[in-house]
């Protein structure tokens, strides 16, 4: 059976705590800006952690190694 690759976007974008949970940025805060809220750009600040089921496909398809 040969090694599983790790698809290089997911690792760039995911990444796995201590307890098993999965952690990714969240998207908006590239580009137009301006016409987001205070409020929207102050929301979208820091990490979020995805729910369950979709961490558990990210670890088995995208991250086998992780």
């Amino acid at each position: 059976m040969p090694k599983l690759k790790t698809k290089s976007g997911a690792k760039k974008r995911f990444k796995i705590t201590g307890t098993g949970k999965v952690v990714y940025a969240q998207s908006g805060k590239r580009h137009m800006m301006i016409k987001r809220t205070n409020k929207q750009i102050r929301n979208l600040r820091g990490t979020s952690i995805l729910f369950k089921t979709d961490g558990e496909k990210v670890k088995k398809y995208f991250l086998p190694n992780g």
